[in-house]
């Protein structure tokens, strides 16, 4: 393995960023993609086709046809080299016969891999996020037509790839508040309804934690409602530091806010708890030069057992909210 070259890009760093803003990595197959590598198959009468992309470390097959294995090391992966240059096709007509792959242990070894062809899937600045890919155990030559139909089908991996970027865009974007940019009351709801059924597979516990604001309408009648809009940014910036990656953040609407934590334990929860109401009480610099101050009630339920009933856990937390409101006095 140590004999065996694997060229870096100089834009690597950009590269990666770039496929990893597809979000693609390690989802499931989809049926466009698929369609394309059978297609390139077909084409080519190639037994084995692969849409990959090129992560980090490794080469990570979107599909794959004749491959029983989901992912190779880069530093075998004959695609690194197809990506040094994104503008055309690698074809190699026989692997043995090259000195940077005569090493490659998929060519000394089994499965004795001879002929492969690559066109680089290119981003929309010209970046290779990865190939679609043929290979065959047979050398074998490849007319400057088949160069173009390898191309063309590269082509329709990139596109396929944008209208599922557009798709997630438009996705988050109905499922974002649009002030906050934390998830809004649809995904909140969504996310909750998931966790349960996490929770009802595993018997792990869920906790909801409901928050709304305390002198936040003073903000809004003192200072104007883009004053109040400014709070809640800037509130939202705070609580989102002290969340946990993957607990869900919602904004329901207003000043009310919930917390989605999967896999509750009671430590993890009361130290979140322990930090919101201190962190949201400290002063707020507004852009007009005024300095306000809100806080914080706070309401919070976990699932036992015989209930895993979102309705239920929202009027637990809710109840427990009020009764913090009450006991500060701004009920």
């Amino acid at each position: 393995m140590s004999t065996v070259s694997c060229p870096i890009p100089v834009d690597e760093a950009q590269r990666i960023r770039s496929v990893r803003a597809y979000e693609i990595l390690d989802t499931p197959p989809e049926p466009e993609f698929d369609a394309l590598a059978r297609l390139a198959s077909h084409t080519f009468a190639a037994p084995i086709a692969v849409v990959a992309m090129m992560d980090s470390e490794r080469l990570w097959f979107k599909s794959r046809l004749g491959l029983d294995i989901p992912e190779l090391d880069r530093k075998v992966a004959f695609c690194a080299h197809a990506i040094m240059r994104p503008e055309q096709p690698l074809v190699v007509p026989d692997l043995s016969q090259d000195n940077r792959f005569a090493h490659n242990p998929l060519v000394a070894q089994p499965p004795h891999v001879r002929f492969y062809a690559g066109a680089p899937i290119r981003d929309s600045d010209g970046r290779a996020l990865g190939t679609i890919a043929v290979i065959d155990a047979q050398p074998r030559q490849f007319s400057a037509e088949q160069r173009l139909a390898l191309s063309d089908l590269s082509f329709l991996v990139t596109t396929a790839l944008d209208a599922r970027k557009r798709s997630l865009d438009l996705e988050r974007m109905a499922s974002t508040d649009h002030l906050t940019g934390i998830a809004n009351r649809a995904r909140f709801e969504a996310s909750l309804q998931a966790e349960l059924a996490r929770a009802r597979r595993t018997g792990t516990p869920v906790s909801l934690i409901c928050l709304d604001l305390n002198g936040f309408k003073e903000v809004n009648d003192t200072h104007g409602h883009s004053a109040g809009d400014e709070v809640l940014v800037e509130v939202t910036r705070r609580i989102q530091q002290l969340v946990r990656e993957g607990d869900t953040f919602a904004r329901l609407g207003g000043d009310e806010f919930a917390i989605v934590i999967q896999n509750a334990r009671d430590n993890a929860v009361q130290s979140l708890l322990s930090r919101i109401a201190p962190t949201v009480a400290k002063p707020i610099q507004l852009s007009g030069g005024n300095r306000v101050q809100v806080t914080t009630s706070v309401g919070v339920a976990t699932t036992v057992e015989e209930d895993l009933s979102g309705d239920n856990l929202l009027a637990r937390a809710d109840a427990d909210l009020y009764r913090d409101k009450n006991s500060r006095g701004v009920g």
